[in-house]
């Protein structure tokens, strides 16, 4: 029997796809949320942040919140300005979101924070474009660890193989990479397919900003950063000390 046109499925329900601007603004919604829920708020930088990486901090940090976005979005929900600013002085740590960098929201103190920070270091894969920290050199022979059909994909990223009986074959001793040069793509994912890691990866904490008001901005070597009327005060100081102690022995 024919099924009737008038047997249709309609769904009583229609979901409308968020556009990009209402994404956009989601995400400054959220920001604020945060800005409101967590004492603290960290600005960190970073070099090519790998997903597993960020997936592992957020574990490691709950409750506290870590989110990387366009910098140009984080500055619009934190505020660019006085007049902008979602609270007092946030503008300060805006000025900071600059290049590959990251907020941290968290409840947690600011020496726990720091501390980790200094402490957290994992080794991770090499990237096209940046610099080979050590030699990697293969010599002449069966490379056993490959199955056999991923031989014709190394000779692909230039390594000289062959299959003798199955095996992949070195023909020759063959140079992955050389200590200070600039790494090619292809060499990257032959050190990959070797399971090297060889480059470390670590983060910086830029800034730090609290509910109070307060504003701490930090030096590549995690020390606070001296303000420029500070710098002058204490030269000041240490001027007019050496001129008692020059009229004192007069």
């Amino acid at each position: 029997m024919p099924r009737s046109k008038r047997d249709k499925k309609v769904s009583l329900t229609k979901v409308k796809k968020k556009t990009g601007l209402a994404l956009k603004q989601k995400f400054i919604e959220s920001i604020n949320n945060l800005v409101t829920e967590f004492e603290n708020i960290f600005v960190f930088e970073f070099e090519k942040m790998p997903n597993e990486k960020l997936k592992e901090m957020k574990s490691e940090w709950r409750p506290s919140k870590f989110v990387i976005g366009k910098n140009r979005l984080l500055l619009i929900a934190l505020g660019k300005n006085k007049e902008s600013e979602a609270s007092k002085n946030l503008h300060k740590l805006s000025k900071r979101i600059v290049g590959q960098c990251g907020l941290l929201f968290t409840n947690e103190a600011e020496g726990v924070v720091m501390k980790w920070f200094a402490d957290y270091s994992r080794l991770d894969f090499a990237r096209p474009g940046t610099e080979a920290k050590e030699t990697v050199s293969l010599p002449e022979g069966p490379l056993e660890q490959f199955p056999h059909s991923i031989e014709p994909y190394l000779r692909q990223l230039g390594m000289p193989t062959s299959l003798n009986n199955g095996v992949v074959t070195l023909t020759k001793e063959y140079t992955v990479c050389q200590q200070g040069k600039i790494l090619k793509p292809e060499q990257t994912k032959i050190l990959k397919l070797l399971g090297r890691k060889t480059t470390e990866f670590k983060m910086q904490i830029k800034c730090m900003w609290s509910k109070s008001g307060k504003f701490k901005s930090y030096s590549k070597s995690g020390e606070p950063k001296k303000s420029k009327k500070s710098v002058s005060v204490s030269k000041a100081v240490e001027s007019a000390d050496v001129e008692m102690k020059e009229d004192a022995s007069a």
